[in-house]
């Protein structure tokens, strides 16, 4: 009942009290401790008990027993501190006042200092009791960091490998602190990644992998550790379960194959850490990845189509790989998934060719390919995803490629779908690069044909649109593909350029002191830009009358007088040429 608890509490309470003021012989004051902590373990570990626990005022005289030299004392009282800690937050925050997480840390620091095995019991409760104290708690967690925890924890591990218990309360501990960014720089100033793989490559057991694995995971996200990982080994562990998994049927067996794998992909995240793997392109490490893309496991093919794209990310890498051949498998791997449909695996694989048709000297060798005609296959697909990539990818192929680009932008069923694309509100990364490659198409190619098939889709609008982005790259890209549509069919697109109002955002534009020096020259361009007959666009003979009206009655001449002074002198020249032009047809 409620009231025998009380009664228990005060009694508890009332019996640590008199321990710690007492005088009595030392065997009567390491009994009384013993049975208040034995009483105290028993009755706390309920969650009903904890706040009892705390609010009758245990929590200090506790602390307090931390001081004691007596080994049992200090293993009894660990464990009543870590079970009121755990999942209780009255009991983290009267440790907390307490200070009971310091005289803790202190303890773990000194005995850390030797390899005594009797030391191991309390070095585990310890550690447990920390852990309860800070676990799912990211302030309590930064607290501990600051104590200089980290270090310590990692020496242990060294120290006490062989005893299962502390070692797996370490690797809880470090699960648990390596989720703060500010846990990294603690965790690579010390030998935890060879800590780590040392430990991984004594483990025989799923569940002890997994443990470590679990740590590995947030420590492999700084780039420092990385390479420590890498140098330590952990890459050959990495191949190894995958060789003894990729062929299980177990749940066990089918984990472990993606976590490896997985992290695998993460170490080639570290610039420094991918290019020690790459090799060249000759390392052994490069070169077994490279075989899992052929693989006939659908976690490997991801795995390796990423791989690949982590490892172009220079063009060193991304040159030396297409003259090896990779894009053919990687076009084998995207025609197995035509159908099948594995998106993920449709996203790895177009991660890879985009990354690789960065290079200049790249695209035509990948357009020969067929790597276009590959990619188009996936243009009927609703996973944004892979559209995103699609898209990425034929943007960076048809880069100074004008036949790629003209063949592309008479497509129909292509520019049909960017138009679609670019209206794709709910996916912003879809919607932006629609729109810059209905640009790229035009730019690239400077095809009448391209700009009447843009025309017809109704893309004209969407590009519009495009010039009042919040990225300069994209108002620029979206003012040099207008006005190369005003120089090949100003007539075709005089009624789209009318309805999405042109002539208003490029005043606007103009007019803003907020708009980048580029987007004013591309602006006064794209207003004035000559066609295949060397006439204005706005002032044609005879003018478009819509237009021509638009630029008078908005007062283009004031605007564009206006920057003669501007300090750009690009921007300042281009004016006075515009205001000459504007003086004499008005």
């Amino acid at each position: 009942s409620t009231d025998s608890v009380e009664s228990c509490l005060d009694c508890l309470l009332k019996a640590l009290q008199t321990v710690l003021a007492s005088d009595f012989l030392f065997y009567l004051y390491l009994t009384r401790q013993l049975n208040c902590y034995s009483c105290l373990c028993f009755v706390s570990p309920p969650e009903f008990m904890r706040s009892p626990c705390v609010e009758a005022g245990l929590i200090p005289p506790l602390v307090q027993l931390l001081h004691s030299k007596d080994h049992e004392v200090l293993l009894q009282t660990g464990r009543a501190l870590g079970n009121i800690c755990y999942d209780s937050h009255e009991g983290r925050s009267a440790v907390d006042l307490a200070g009971g997480a310091q005289i803790v840390a202190g303890h773990i620091k000194s005995l850390s200092q030797n390899t005594d095995p009797d030391n191991g019991k309390l070095l585990t409760v310890f550690c447990g009791m920390l852990m309860n104290y800070s676990n799912d708690n990211d302030s309590l967690q930064a607290q501990l960091i600051n104590m200089g925890v980290i270090p310590t924890l990692v020496k242990l591990l060294g120290l006490h490998s062989d005893n299962t218990a502390l070692t797996e309360m370490c690797l809880i501990a470090f699960g648990n602190l390596a989720e703060l960014e500010s846990s990294k720089e603690q965790f690579a100033s010390t030998n935890i990644a060879e800590e780590l793989v040392r430990l991984f490559q004594r483990q025989a057991e799923h569940e002890k992998k997994e443990m470590i694995f679990e740590v590995l995971a947030p420590l492999a996200e700084n780039d420092v550790i990385k390479l420590q990982l890498v140098e330590a080994g952990l890459v050959e562990c990495l191949l190894d379960v995958v060789v003894h998994t990729v062929d299980g049927v177990r749940e066990e067996d089918v984990a472990q194959l993606k976590t490896a794998s997985d992290l695998m992909v993460l170490l080639l995240l570290g610039d420094e850490s991918m290019q020690k793997l790459f090799e060249g392109g000759k390392g052994s490490v490069f070169q077994r990845v490279l075989s899992w893309v052929p693989s006939h496991n659908h976690q490997l093919q991801l795995a390796g189509a990423l791989a690949i794209a982590n490892f172009a990310r220079n063009d060193g890498n991304c040159i030396h790989m297409v003259e090896s051949g990779i894009v053919q498998k990687l076009l084998e791997l995207l025609d197995r998934h035509v159908d099948e449909g594995n998106v993920t695996v449709q996203h790895a694989a177009l991660s890879a060719l985009r990354n690789l048709a960065i290079p200049v000297v790249n695209k035509a060798k990948m357009l020969s390919a067929g790597v276009s005609d590959t990619v188009l296959k996936f243009l009927p697909s609703e996973m944004p995803p892979v559209q995103f990539k699609l898209l990425g990818t034929l943007r960076m192929l048809i880069d100074t490629q004008a036949d790629a680009a003209d063949q592309l932008g008479t497509n129909g069923k292509l520019v049909e779908r960017l138009v679609e694309w670019c209206e794709a509100k709910d996916h912003a990364g879809v919607m932006g690069e629609s729109n810059r490659l209905l640009s790229a198409l035009i730019r690239h190619s400077k095809s009448k044909d391209v700009v009447k098939t843009v025309i017809q889709g109704a893309g004209v609008k969407h590009l519009v649109v495009m010039a009042t982005s919040e990225h300069m790259i994209m108002q620029n890209e979206a003012l040099v593909a207008l006005g190369l549509i005003a120089g090949l069919d100003l007539v075709g697109a005089e009624k789209d350029f009318v309805g999405a109002g042109l002539v208003q955002v490029l005043h606007k534009l103009l007019s803003d002191e907020m708009s980048a020096p580029e987007v004013k020259y591309n602006s006064m361009i794209c207003a004035f830009f000559k066609d295949s007959s060397s006439l204005d666009l706005f002032f044609s003979h005879p003018p478009p009358e819509p237009l021509h009206k638009e630029v008078q009655g908005l007062a283009f001449i004031d605007v564009v007088s206006k920057l003669r002074s501007h300090e750009n002198k690009t921007v300042s020249h281009q004016a006075s040429l515009t205001e000459q032009r504007l003086t004499a047809q008005s």
